[in-house]
């Protein structure tokens, strides 16, 4: 991976060489087990002391996404590995159920209608054949919601997949308890430990992201004469958006990078013949004037990653799945 800090943007260049590192293992461009420069080798290539560098690489491996081998150097976590926690199967399920409870009986369901839901639920579940529950879970409503459509295409029949932020799993208990029933929950690689921390009687995976074909179409197709500005609404993320730009749209020359927080954020907008702004930041398009395109610097889910990591899962529980009994009613029984 090419390690460029940007000194024209408003962003420190620790945070620029902390984010490089996170999108690069989220969007696939560093693998589990590929080796990084030393923290002097690579203080030397982007120009800072080794000391900032270090402090980097202590952040991340903190957070999981690297670790360091003795006289071997420092290389990439396989944190895309799923930790399962253990988990006693009988208790889950009873509270789960518990949750079903407490969440009708709030609504103002009858137990006797809560009953027959459910009873009714379980003749259909039972007709139509067991699905894995999947969670995606992402940071934007609009953007998580598109992941999950994406990789229910993929996943077909023997699955569902809901989408579900992390800020709406932390704000709300019957979002999170969501999540918590879900077979399998799916999330960026720099969010992995973040999830898990959410859901940890849930099974986590993370997978990679890359721009999407309407993105990268979107570039590609740009007059060299456009003038561009960047906008995010991350810091950490500017530095990987602008170089994504970049790649898919070479021959475009003037850019200009910054976030929405910056109070040149206007100015920057204002000599841009075209905005392109990450998803998060659309509070940017208020700004346009009339007359200037906006394209949105959108990621989609790495098919490859969807055949390699959550498929074989789906399928292992699917095939692990206890057989059903249709022609046996749901039976309400007194509680032990």
């Amino acid at each position: 991976m090419h390690f460029h800090v940007d000194r024209d943007l408003p962003v420190p260049i620790r945070l620029q060489i902390k984010g490089l590192i996170e999108y690069g293992i989220a969007c696939g461009e560093l693998q589990a087990g590929e080796a990084l420069p030393s923290v002097r080798e690579l203080a030397e290539r982007v120009g800072v002391a080794p000391m900032t560098v270090s402090q980097v690489y202590g952040e991340l491996k903190s957070a999981g996404l690297i670790e360091t081998r003795p006289g071997s150097g420092t290389f990439i976590a396989n944190s895309g590995q799923a930790r399962m926690a253990a988990r006693p199967e009988a208790i889950q399920l009873r509270r789960q159920i518990d949750a079903l409870i407490d969440e009708g009986l709030a609504m103002g369901v009858r137990a006797s209608d809560l009953a027959a839901l459910v009873n009714a639920r379980l003749f259909y579940r039972t007709s139509v054949g067991q699905r894995v529950s999947v969670a995606m879970v992402g940071l934007f409503p609009e953007a998580t919601a598109s992941y999950a459509r994406f990789i229910a295409a993929r996943l077909g029949a023997a699955a569902t997949v809901e989408p579900l932020t992390i800020e709406a799993m932390q704000r709300d208990p019957a979002t999170r308890a969501r999540g918590a029933s879900a077979d399998l929950a799916v999330t960026f690689v720099n969010r992995h430990r973040e999830v898990a921390a959410l859901l940890p009687n849930t099974k986590v995976v993370s997978i990679s992201f890359i721009p999407s074909e309407e993105t990268r179409r979107a570039l590609a197709s740009l007059d060299p004469l456009e003038t561009l500005g960047i906008v995010s609404r991350f810091p950490d993320f500017l530095p990987i958006m602008k170089s994504g730009v970049q790649r898919f749209a070479p021959h475009v020359p003037a850019i200009a990078a910054t976030t929405v927080e910056e109070p040149h954020l206007r100015e920057v907008i204002e000599r841009s013949s075209v905005l392109v702004y990450a998803t998060g930041a659309e509070s940017a398009l208020s700004m346009v004037r009339p007359g200037t395109s906006a394209i949105e610097y959108r990621h989609t889910p790495d098919p490859a990653d969807i055949e390699r990591v959550i498929l074989p899962m789906v399928r292992a529980s699917d095939e692990a799945a206890p057989a059903a009994a249709p022609d046996r009613p749901f039976e309400e029984t007194e509680a032990s």
